[in-house]
């Protein structure tokens, strides 16, 4: 499962996913080191050991994503169907992911106090958009994917992904963000695939993957 710093265990990791969390709520722009520290359950002394500034904080945050986008392996021309199917799962959970936790608040702060960091961020977001066009692109091209606007799918997940996945919309449905998540990954899968290619998407491993998601989500719901 492709996870966000998954393979990373040492002691820097483990302090920066503890502080994802509260950023990506209320930004960093507010926060002192002190607030930092409080958010990695270390004490001053301790953090200053891993982090000499809140930018160093920053930036191993904005890595961690650069790194996680990173693992999108690139696709081949010979691809099979099922791989199509594997590739669908690894960016639904990838679009999940960044939607429920690149908020708009982090965004805004990264792009106004750190540009540098703001810019290698769009730049590997960009690069997966890229990516994500293409495989759309050459499931059709083979006869996988429906006859739809690559273009649209991506404008989707930033929009109907963003509004049902929010607190207000969970509480006026009385549903949960798990079912929620798993209705929208079976709209897009008859959505995208041909009626007689659902079959090469194997979903026996999707529940582990939503339950990962949930528990991401429920940290910032």
């Amino acid at each position: 499962m492709n996870k966000i710093n998954e393979n990373r265990s040492d002691p820097k990791s483990k302090l920066l996913k503890k502080v994802i969390s509260p950023i990506m709520k209320v930004g960093f722009q507010n926060l002192r080191m002190d607030d930092i520290a409080k958010a990695m359950d270390v004490s001053r002394a301790t953090m200053y050991k891993h982090f000499s500034s809140k930018e160093e904080v920053i930036d191993g945050v904005v890595r961690m994503y650069t790194d996680y986008l990173d693992k999108l392996e690139d696709r081949t021309s010979n691809d099979s169907e099922q791989s199509f199917g594997i590739w669908f799962q690894q960016i639904f959970e990838q679009s999940v992911m960044l939607v429920g936790q690149l908020t708009e608040v982090f965004l805004l702060d990264l792009q106004s106090a750190y540009p540098e960091l703001y810019e290698q961020l769009k730049e590997i977001l960009n690069k997966r958009e890229q990516q994500t066009l293409k495989f759309y692109q050459d499931g059709k091209h083979k006869g996988i994917f429906n006859d739809i606007n690559e273009k649209l799918i991506l404008l989707q997940d930033n929009l109907l992904l963003r509004e049902i996945a929010t607190t207000k919309y969970l509480v006026y449905n009385q549903t949960t963000i798990k079912q929620v998540l798993l209705d929208y990954y079976q709209f897009k899968k008859i959505q995208l695939f041909k009626a007689d290619k659902l079959s090469s998407v194997d979903d026996s491993n999707i529940g582990p993957r939503i339950d990962h998601l949930v528990n991401k989500f429920n940290q910032t719901l």
